[in-house]
């Protein structure tokens, strides 16, 4: 089994040193679901919620989630992120976010384009919870990452082995 970057020799938690790494283009793509029970989907899609625009504060939610990874997820790197994008889309049952992240850095971002997607998903739960405290949240997952030295990662039942 390989050495876990996290732990030092003696055990103890740490934060990896990638000084010595090179900063290259790196992006992370990452999906969730949030089933909504078909009334309150018909007010968020009508803009009708009176907490506001439940898919623009979300949106902007997982934006800024994505740019404060570091300060919720213990160990990550405070990076500087050239791009985000948070999509939401509804359909029949619910709503899927994705969230794409980008960063010429010399870590990726996985962990703010998972980051970005949870907190647009729990924004609109609260956001909705009035109408529906049924709603579900579930399939958070990366789906693609490139860059690196690991290098590119896709989801299996998109195309990869």
């Amino acid at each position: 089994m390989s050495r876990l970057t996290h732990l030092d020799d003696s055990g103890a938690a740490r934060m990896v040193d990638i000084s010595a790494k090179p900063a290259t283009r790196r992006e992370a793509i990452a999906e969730g679901y949030i089933h909504v029970a078909a009334p309150a989907l018909a007010a968020i899609a009508a803009q009708a919620v009176k907490k506001g625009d439940v898919l623009a504060t979300a949106r902007i939610a997982g934006i800024m989630a994505a740019k404060r990874t570091s300060d919720l997820i213990p160990l990550c790197h405070p990076l500087p992120i050239d791009a985000v994008s948070v999509d939401l889309v509804l359909d029949a049952t619910g709503i899927r976010a994705t969230a794409t992240v980008a960063t010429t850095h010399g870590t990726g971002v996985e962990m703010e384009a998972l980051t970005a997607v949870s907190a647009a998903l729990l924004t609109v739960y609260d956001m909705a919870k009035a109408l529906d405290r049924t709603m579900r949240i579930d399939g958070i997952r990366l789906l693609k990452k490139s860059g690196g030295r690991s290098g590119d990662f896709l989801a299996g039942d998109l195309g990869a082995e």
